[in-house]
């Protein structure tokens, strides 16, 4: 006998499993996640089909301990998860993991064009380009000064200029523009010995929010480094750069190219204003 209740069960389990699956990037973690589910799936038809209460005890006990190691595993993403239900981001929540903050080719160009000339003149520097995740101001330390410009190289060096007000915060980039500068981002725990504060800065953050990367430019090296879900990917090329932030940012390859090469380098920030690393 067929009962609407059963039909809400199976359409609240499928959605839920749905929505799962679809905020899972990663392969391994996917693995975990089919592992578990088909541990639960098997529990529950040992339970409602076979009478073996030894083995339905046993699988219990199973699931019960997964359940612990998954939560220790996955404890950035269910900070994540409450930090999401608690602010009412539902609709970072539920949307497409693929999805992009909308970008341009100019925008790849012009960040690619900042972060190399930042790095050959050593100009520490940290670029936050938020792709989906919806951050707020109370998602920082310190949200800094509202700039709310059009992204350009020439005005990202003037931010990272070293007698500028604002240079030891991080940049937000959302889409072709700068919402901010001066930001204080939350620090990462993982690294501490190993990284600087713009580093754990750009983990911490990252780690929080998967749907962010940061562009870091180290003072003391030059050297570039993308930190991306938690994780840094360092050291890196201007070209690498350039290729992360086009599949990243869903650029299409051949215009970001395109429009990199036709990007002027060296330019004059405005009449009587020289380029702070020239």
């Amino acid at each position: 006998m067929f009962h609407p209740r059963l039909l809400l069960d199976v359409l609240f389990a499928s959605g839920l499993g749905f929505l799962l699956f679809s905020r899972v990037n990663e392969q391994r973690t996917l693995w975990l996640l089919r592992g578990y589910l088909l541990l639960v799936a098997l529990a529950w038809f040992v339970q409602r089909f076979a009478n073996l209460p030894l083995t339905s005890k046993l699988i219990d006990a199973l699931v019960l301990a997964c359940s612990l190691s998954l939560a220790v595993l996955w404890q950035g993403e269910l900070r994540r998860l409450m930090e999401l239900l608690g602010t009412g981001r539902l609709a970072v929540l539920l949307g497409n993991p693929q999805g992009k903050q909308r970008a341009t080719a100019s925008t790849v160009a012009q960040l690619t064009d900042a972060a190399g000339r930042l790095s050959k003149g050593r100009r520490g520097a940290l670029i936050v380009v938020d792709l989906g995740s919806d951050l707020r101001p109370e998602d920082f330390l310190n949200p800094g000064v509202a700039i709310d410009a059009v992204l350009s190289s020439e005005l990202l060096l003037n931010l990272f200029a070293s007698d500028t007000p604002l240079h030891d915060g991080a940049v937000l980039v959302k889409g072709s523009r700068i919402m901010s500068a001066g930001v204080i981002l939350p620090l990462s725990r993982q690294g501490i010995s190993r990284y600087g504060t713009r580093h754990l800065a750009a983990l911490g953050i990252t780690e929080r929010f998967d749907r962010c990367i940061c562009v870091v430019v180290s003072e003391e090296t030059g050297t570039l480094s993308l930190a991306n879900q938690g994780r840094l990917e360092r050291p890196i090329t201007s070209s690498r750069l350039q290729d992360l932030l086009t599949e990243l940012m869903g650029v299409s390859p051949q215009a970001a190219v395109a429009k990199t090469a036709s990007t002027p380098v060296g330019r004059s920030v405005s009449v009587g204003t020289q380029d702070p690393l020239s």
